[in-house]
């Protein structure tokens, strides 16, 4: 079965937000383990170096191929095993990050966000973090990781449209403004 996208659009007063949700059937210390140990993130995403507590850490998201770059991590909050809010990158171009874990029930829910710095040029980061997540979910379940080809051509439109339709509605808000204000 196909991959399908999962992600959502989502406003904040800072930007515009791609969303994402997973569920596991563990408890959320467990799952958090999966973010915040350099060996279990690894089994997903990258690995990384330095400290949290600090607030400055070094990620390479070997997910993206053995020869990914060292990116810089400046943590902005961390309280563990609930939220971890991050820029990832260089500054000028990083990207603002954030993880949510919330449990009930014997169930941990994974609420991963990262702003959009452009909605007409990043809506390849859909299919990406459908990806990342997914392995994620295979990583915990020890489940072969998926293929990068059932997500990223597959999933392109979908994003891409969710990104034009957002866009459209922001320039009209935005021409509703103005024309309140002339």
């Amino acid at each position: 079965m196909m991959p399908q996208p999962t992600g959502r659009l989502v406003r904040k007063d800072d930007g515009v937000y791609l969303v994402l949700d997973r569920m596991f059937r563990a408890p959320i210390e467990e799952v958090w383990t999966y973010f915040s140990r350099s060996p279990r993130l690894a089994e997903w995403l990258g690995e990384y170096t330095g400290s949290g507590s600090t607030g400055a850490v070094k990620l390479r998201m070997t997910a993206d191929g053995d020869d990914a770059e060292w990116q810089d991590v400046t943590v902005m909050e961390c309280a563990a095993p609930h939220r971890l809010h991050a820029d990832i990158g260089a500054a000028g171009s990083s990207h603002r990050m954030f993880v949510h874990l919330t449990e009930a029930t014997g169930r941990t829910t994974v609420t991963v966000g990262r702003r959009l710095r452009s909605l007409t040029e990043e809506a390849d980061a859909g299919p990406r973090w459908d990806y990342y997540l997914d392995r994620l979910v295979a990583a915990h379940d020890h489940k072969p990781a998926p293929e990068w080809s059932s997500y990223g051509p597959v999933m392109m439109d979908h994003y891409k449209s969710l990104c034009r339709e957002l866009d459209r509605d922001l320039r009209t808000d935005a021409a509703a403004a103005r024309a309140g204000r002339a």
